[in-house]
């Protein structure tokens, strides 16, 4: 139970009935609204039917990419928090995310995609473990909060550098488009292949994640004490490595760069969860999950005459509550 009294299993299935709740209303709205009926009936009706092609080829792949986006988002960045015991990290403010994206642009300036429609998340699954290692060898663990923030602005602000240079020696106004794509993010034409493509890679974090749990929990009493219980540091490091890499890479690989949403997760599911890094992966997941769903609801039924990104709508909300969180953590200047 936790400190305000919320079992923890309360917790979880009151995220998920939300989850499912925002889900099942984000397929209502759209330019094209639709009554409940009707969206019911759009599930169930022959593939010819114009309703049915809305409800299931154009908005429910487009919904359960954001929520799974949003989820491995979220997971990786309460994966992060654990592991560096600093409720400031995150895919996003670290430079995980832009070099994600600095992976899946290179794929795509070489036009490495023709060889296989892995090769783009596989190259950001690799440029995330790579900006992970990054952070390690610069002792991310042993920094303050504001050492570790300056140091993925500058990987952050590198990556950037190297995929503007991208963008600009590209010849290609198609391979252009793409890369500016991935950097606004967005999760809107998405198809079911899309969501089959990461699933995999999705599938394999989530397994790691699992793994690292128990380590997670023991270092939150401090590295020595975590040894002294019988834990194994460097295999825990591995397995969150390895799992941030693989949900942030797949995540940035389908949807593009969409930040923030890992830290402001973890940081309002915390106090329900009494501080405990292992018991936060999994509400974070929802709840960043439900964050991107109603975000991308919301864009869909603003009247602007050009639909807002999703990664610039998220970076909107999600910059200025990373400031209040960040002026009220006692981290920082330590």
């Amino acid at each position: 139970m936790s400190a305000d009294g919320l079992p923890r299993r309360v917790v979880l299935t009151g995220l998920l009935v939300l989850s499912l709740a925002a889900i099942a209303v984000s397929c209502l709205a759209g330019s094209a609204p639709l009554s409940l009926g009707e969206t019911l009936t759009g599930f169930f009706a022959s593939g010819e039917d114009p309703v049915a092609i809305i409800v299931r080829e154009i908005r429910l792949p487009r919904v359960l990419t954001a929520f799974l986006v949003g989820a491995a988002l979220g997971a990786s960045g309460a994966l992060l928090q654990g592991l560096l015991r600093n409720p400031l990290a995150d895919p996003g403010v670290l430079g995980v995310s832009a070099s994600a994206a600095l992976g899946a642009v290179i794929a795509i300036y070489f036009n490495l995609a023709l060889i296989s429609a892995f090769v783009v998340p596989v190259f950001a699954v690799g440029f995330a473990g790579l900006a992970i290692i990054v952070l390690y060898l610069a002792g991310a663990a042993r920094l303050s909060a504001v050492q570790l923030i300056l140091v993925g602005v500058g990987l952050s602000s590198f990556a950037g550098a190297l995929t503007a240079l991208a963008m600009n020696l590209s010849a290609n106004p198609f391979s252009l488009s793409d890369m500016v794509t991935w950097l606004l993010g967005s999760v809107a034409n998405r198809s079911y292949a899309d969501i089959a493509f990461a699933a995999p890679f999705w599938i394999a974090g989530a397994g790691l994640a699992v793994f690292a749990l128990p380590g997670l929990r023991a270092l939150a009493l401090g590295e020595d004490t975590a040894v002294t219980l019988g834990a194994d540091l460097g295999r825990t490091r591995l397995l969150v490595i390895a799992s941030s890499a693989l949900l942030t890479g797949a995540a940035v690989a389908v949807a593009g760069t969409i930040g923030f949403v890992g830290i402001v997760a973890p940081h309002l599911v915390r106090p329900l969860v009494r501080h405990d890094p292992a018991d936060l992966v999994a509400p974070s997941a929802l709840l960043a999950g439900l964050l991107l769903v109603l975000a991308d609801t919301g864009l869909r039924v603003m009247p602007f005459a050009q639909e807002l990104k999703l990664g610039v709508a998220a970076a909107l909300v999600g910059a200025p509550v990373f400031i209040w969180i960040a002026a009220r953590s006692r981290s920082i200047g330590r």
